[in-house]
């Protein structure tokens, strides 16, 4: 029996008064307690923050980075504690995985994502500069700063790992601190996880706190600060979404619920297709991974009336050869649920699904179990319905059986088969096994405002996909309607929903002083060695570099076309050019006037600049004629360290010709030595 505690303001505290017993989805028995409701949480609160927020904040995008990198390692490193833990709750060495590996791997994705795409600074800068006045001496633009508050994630029973580190990545990412209170039935694996990240030393105090048990009256206190992330049940999102205190004080609420996920093979993809194959797999294994207990599961599948024959004999024949039982035993394909409550509700599910569908596979009163006691374990069978009129049905679409449970029905076309997968009012995730381009279209247009994601797949890309059922960090995971209307991962998206974006207009120094990067029209610092002969920590925010003119010649023009083999008509033929709207006759080639630019502006001695890696935002923005000067001024915009040796160096260019006008603009990356 083991005492499951709870994190708050720095301490360990063990079950109390109102603690609840956890039993093994394997033998029944009770294997720990949690919980404790003398826990103090606006102690827990102020902790956050007053002392987590505060330690966040004062850190760069970059260094809670490279703490989300370190705190992943560190728990790479001890996962092994963490699968024999999950054992307990049903789960195979495969679940442990996808809960465990997934959870770790989505925070390393998220550190190499925050020094990849965010500043080495403490403000997000949301989209370019906006213009506001005639001169350019008036601007505005977006930014994003940490919410000043904590952010409370509940999270489900079905990923004691993943659920936490899912949400903890973006959170701390955006320098929030978290208070996590995992689902009772399993949270002694999130527990060990949690108490991990404590030993390793690397999260500043307040960053993160644990409660196992209920949250009283937490979210009674909390403000418009604060943010609280919801994983479950569509009842409970309800009853928290409709506290007065966060209706009234407008604190942000992100639900991520019940979802009736569908997947479609398409018209094309009959038996003896590779696509008919991959489906069928598909569908075996979110039926059965997790014994169906993922919130990405497919519930609903829809196939061509004259297939649906052949998917239940090819599903059914693949289905009877997943082997149930102990989960700590190496031939077992498929665990436990949760818990015996869980192992009801999901009988209670399928049978009402069995008013409207008839079961086709799989049957909870004789069905083998190897290593274990099926009585005494939640354990159940896959369980495959097949409804003949899904047009006529209810429950097959607004009945999630949170287990291995899903509905054949059959489709006329492709307008019906959307139909049908609307009428699961809002999804995580929709897949489509086609490899029909207008199917996938007409898929899109007229089922995408009812999902989060749609995956498609087919023989092409069926290699490297990585499954119906995977949220990725890099996209969004979330769906519309009954799935909740909220919004997780999605790369940096995520990290926003932590932030506040707010605009800001001044003049281009204020607007370079609050972002760290230079805009146009702010102040230049041109009284220096050639910018390129300096190292990386050297450089200023608008040093800059302005440069000798050069005259373009009609040899420039000429010799440039035939070496190169670019002999457009604007470049070589003075009335085809005339005759063209956006030219007065013959003009240079733009990445001619680029070419003599990065002539303009080279220091050609060795030194800190090691590499040109690329320019963005090129615009060519007047046309230059034989006879035309043309000179640069090279700007420091931004500055982004990589690592211990270089950083990048992002240098506003702009080209202009003998009347000062602009005839060329972008931005030039290079690596710099510090």
């Amino acid at each position: 029996m083991r005492d499951i505690q709870s994190f708050a303001a720095g301490q360990w505290i063990n079950p109390g008064a109102g603690a609840r017993n956890i039993a093994s989805a394997i033998t029944g028995d009770v294997i720990a307690q949690a919980g404790n409701d003398a826990l103090q949480v606006q102690t827990m609160l102020a902790y956050a923050r007053d002392i987590g927020g505060p330690a966040l904040r004062k850190l760069t995008f970059h260094d809670r980075a490279r703490m989300l990198k370190a705190v992943a390692l560190y728990l790479n490193d001890h996962k092994q504690s963490l699968y024999e833990l999950s054992f307990d709750t049903g789960g195979t060495q495969a679940d442990h995985m996808i809960d465990v590996d997934g959870g770790i791997g989505t925070m390393q994705v998220y550190a190499a994502k925050g020094r990849r795409e965010m500043p080495d600074d403490q403000v997000y800068l949301d989209g370019p500069v906006e213009q506001l006045g005639r001169a350019g001496q008036f601007m505005g633009r977006h930014i994003c700063t940490p919410l000043q508050g904590v952010a409370v994630h509940i999270n489900a029973f079905n990923f004691p790992v993943w659920g936490m580190l899912e949400k903890l990545a973006p959170t701390l990412l955006a320098g929030v601190p978290a208070i996590v209170k995992p689902a009772t039935a399993t949270c002694q694996v999130t527990e060990a996880c949690f108490r991990l990240m404590i030993q390793s030393g690397i999260l500043p105090d307040g960053a993160i706190q644990l409660v196992t048990g209920g949250l009283g009256d937490m979210l009674d206190h909390l403000d418009c600060q604060d943010v609280v992330s919801f994983t479950g049940s569509a009842e409970t999102a309800l009853k928290l979404r409709s506290n007065p205190v966060l209706v009234e004080r407008s604190v942000r609420f992100a639900s991520e619920q019940d979802s009736l996920n569908a997947s479609v093979l398409g018209s094309d993809a009959g038996p003896g297709t590779p696509e008919f194959d991959l489906f069928v797999k598909e569908v075996q294994r979110e039926m059965t991974a997790k014994a169906g207990q993922k919130c990405t599961a497919i519930r609903r599948i829809m196939v061509p009336q004259p297939h649906v024959d052949a998917l239940i004999a090819a599903l059914s024949d693949r289905l009877a050869k997943v082997t149930i039982g102990d989960p700590r035993l190496e031939g077992t394909k498929m665990g436990a649920l949760v818990s015996q409550s869980q192992r009801r509700d999901v009988l209670e599910k399928a049978a009402l699904i069995g008013t409207e569908a008839t079961r086709v596979f799989g049957d909870p009163d004789a069905f083998a179990v190897e290593g274990a006691d099926a009585q005494k374990g939640a354990f159940v069978p896959p369980m495959l319905f097949h409804c003949a009129d899904p047009d006529a049905a209810t429950h097959v679409h607004d009945t999630e059986a949170f287990g291995p449970v899903s509905t054949i029905m059959p489709y006329r076309d492709t307008d019906h088969a959307i139909a049908l997968l609307n009428k699961g009012k809002g999804s995580l995730v929709a897949s489509i096994i086609t490899r029909d381009g207008k199917t996938a279209r007409d898929m899109v247009m007229g089922a995408g405002a009812f999902h989060g994601r749609l995956y498609f797949n087919n023989r092409d890309s069926m290699a490297e996909a990585t499954g119906h059922g995977a949220p990725l960090p890099h996209m969004v995971h979330g769906g519309p309607g009954r799935a909740g209307g909220g919004e997780e991962l999605g790369g940096v998206r995520g990290v926003m929903h932590y932030m506040q974006r707010t605009a800001i207009q001044g003049s281009p120094d204020i607007l370079t002083a609050i972002g760290k990067q230079w805009v146009p029209g702010a102040t230049e610092i041109s009284d220096r060695d050639h910018p390129f002969t300096r190292r990386f920590g050297a450089l200023d925010l608008g040093e800059t570099f302005n440069s000798a003119s050069r005259t373009v010649l009609l040899e420039d023009i000429e010799t440039f076309a035939h070496f190169t083999g670019d002999t457009f008509y604007a470049h070589m033929d003075d009335a085809a050019a005339k005759a063209n709207p956006f030219f007065p006759g013959r003009v240079a080639h733009g990445y001619l006037l680029l070419s003599f630019a990065a002539g303009l502006f080279v220091q050609p001695d060795p030194g800190p600049v090691l590499a040109n890696t690329g320019l963005d935002n090129l615009r060519f923005m007047a046309p230059v004629q034989a006879g035309d000067s043309i000179k640069a001024r090279l700007s420091v915009k931004a500055k982004t360290p990589r690592n211990d040796e270089y950083g990048e160096v992002r240098w506003h260019v702009t080209l202009t010709n003998q009347d000062d006008a602009a005839v060329a603009e972008y931005e030039l990356l290079t690596m710099n030595a510090y």
